[in-house]
């Protein structure tokens, strides 16, 4: 695969030996776990880090480049020891593939003469009392410095420079990668990232009518009743007949006398049909309940506030660009750098608000 340009990836809470660790894993063919690799320090001034964070954007590489910060603290002392100012700059460590070195430093060496030094990087002195570290042999590794930084022997560090934890920023080949960037990392360069919208609720169905009760059939009368004849008007009511019987029953006959009964009492007494079941009318427990129209919450568009350095900031840079200043000048204000290191120590990323601004222009 040729070389291309980048597209960096900010990680978080990550170390470069991590990201080396899963390489494989993260970026598949685009690793190459063979090819030999070096980290070198990199000091460039403080108000240029973000152009550094997306130096891999402009510069064709064939190899993943890991990159980290690291802003000395207790350490600051030992390198006022050597001469040299610690807020004047800014410290990324690079790990890169060696045959990719040359293209990312042509640029900064052969345009804006930065300068190439070896440095001793070593532990921090237990007698700094830093609340964590581990020791760790010091190395030689190559220093590439802008020219208006003085030049650093030695600097210490609490961890070795593949366990720094913080922000890493990697750089992909972007025409393999630039897919694979954008699922595993937030992409630099975007801008404010607003917050998504509620989801709309969705309506609730109103319930299903319940079926009414089919009315019961009556029961069918006897077929016999249609053929048989009519019983006289005269005969006694049911209750009389067994009245009768019951006292025949009761009372005994002489022997000898018997009773002929008349064809009218042998005829067979037919049943009479009895009433149709009247019918049943679904109970109103049974009915439909009506169907209720369900109001919907109304979806109220949330407002994104900004803070009070971000709208400075934001006035700061409106400002210049109002005035004609090119974006590449607006770091040489002698406002900026007030501004910067207190959105710095408020967490505010000032690169994304000016790509943003300048883009709107």
């Amino acid at each position: 695969m040729g070389a291309e340009m980048g597209i960096t990836a900010m990680i978080p809470d990550m170390t470069v030996g991590q990201l080396m660790n899963e390489a494989s894993a993260r970026w598949g063919e685009i690793w190459d776990p063979h090819a030999t690799r070096m980290t070198l320090l990199m000091l460039c001034p403080r108000k240029e880090r973000k152009m550094m964070e997306l130096h891999g954007d402009m510069i064709e590489h064939g190899q993943p480049v890991i990159s980290v910060f690291h802003r000395p603290r207790a350490e600051a002392h030992l390198l006022k020891e050597q001469g040299f100012d610690p807020r004047s700059a800014s410290f990324m460590f690079v790990n890169i593939a060696t045959a990719d070195m040359g293209p990312w430093m042509q640029q900064l060496i052969n345009n804006e003469g930065w300068l190439r030094n070896s440095i001793q990087l070593a532990s921090t002195p237990f007698s700094v009392g830093l609340p964590s570290q581990r020791p760790f042999e010091a190395v030689q590794t190559l220093c590439f410095r802008h020219p208006s930084l003085s030049a650093l022997e030695q600097y210490f560090l609490p961890f070795p420079a593949e366990s720094l934890p913080g922000k890493c920023f990697v750089s992909l080949p972007r025409r393999a990668a630039a897919e694979m960037a954008r699922q595993q990392a937030e992409v630099l360069g975007v801008g404010r990232l607003e917050k998504p919208a509620p989801p709309e609720p969705e309506p609730v169905a109103p319930p299903a009518p319940v079926p009414a009760q089919q009315p019961r059939e009556a029961p069918a009368a006897d077929s016999k009743s249609d053929a048989a004849p009519e019983p006289p008007s005269d005969e006694s009511p049911p209750g009389e007949d067994e009245n009768a019987a019951a006292e025949q029953a009761e009372v005994p006959l002489p022997p000898g006398s018997t009773s002929k009964a008349s064809p009218e009492e042998e005829k067979e007494r037919v049943p009479l049909p009895s009433a149709s079941a009247p019918q049943t009318t679904p109970s109103e427990e049974d009915k439909p309940e009506e169907t209720k129209a369900v109001e919907l919450p109304e979806v109220v568009e949330e407002v994104v506030e900004i803070s009070e350095i971000e709208a400075e900031l934001r006035a700061f840079f409106q400002e210049l660009i109002d005035a004609g200043t090119e974006p590449s000048e607006f770091m040489d204000d002698p406002r900026w750098e007030d501004i910067s290191e207190r959105a710095i120590a408020e967490g505010l990323e000032t690169w994304p608000i000016l790509l943003q601004m300048t883009a709107m222009e």
